[in-house]
């Protein structure tokens, strides 16, 4: 007999202010970068509390569809300090994270497809044995994300918790572990 609900568990951390700091931070692009945002949101456990202790990294192109090193994969990317990389802890422990970035071109994807402009993101955070990966797509990029092989492959109701939805100097892109809302989780 249980006398108590199921409440979301703490099976790592909080460690990773510690234990994984990126000098960059949160940084993909230096001060004054031609086209620089900022992607902001929080993070929710499965009863829509902010997760205070977690990590976040982000992977993608530049505007022109470039990485940021070359490693077999198209032309490297021009644009100046453009590091493709960002990591971010928790900002004050109220579950909030920001990028600072550019918005990503599109990418060469499954057969000779293109995916939308899109960011990679591996969430780290307590409750996890294992990170979880999803991707942040833009809902001003109608017409690209309505080709877009990965995005297609996502149930049409579930796909909006993947759109980051403009806000004033860039992108709002929240991420729910479970329940309501719950964010489309990749396995890779």
């Amino acid at each position: 007999m249980t006398i108590f609900a199921t409440t979301p568990s703490q099976t790592v951390g909080p460690y990773f202010a510690i234990g994984m700091p990126w000098d960059a931070g949160p940084h993909v692009v230096p001060d004054g970068t031609p086209g620089r945002i900022r992607i902001a949101g929080t993070v929710y456990d499965g009863d829509g509390v902010e997760i205070p202790d977690h990590l976040i990294e982000t992977w993608q192109a530049d505007p022109e569809g470039r990485f940021a090193d070359l490693h077999g994969y198209g032309e490297q990317s021009q644009l100046e300090g453009f590091r493709g990389f960002g990591r971010c802890g928790h900002e004050g422990g109220d579950g909030t994270y920001e990028i600072v970035t550019v918005k990503p071109g599109s990418v060469p994807g499954p057969g000779g497809t293109l995916q939308a402009p899109h960011i990679d993101v591996t969430l780290f955070c307590r409750g996890l044995l294992h990170r979880v990966v999803t991707r942040i797509y833009f809902a001003d990029e109608v017409q690209a994300n309505a080709s877009d092989p990965v995005l297609a492959s996502v149930p049409a109701h579930r796909r909006e918790t993947l759109l980051a939805q403009p806000v004033a100097g860039g992108y709002r892109f929240d991420i729910r572990l479970q329940g309501e809302g719950e964010t489309v989780f990749f396995a890779v």
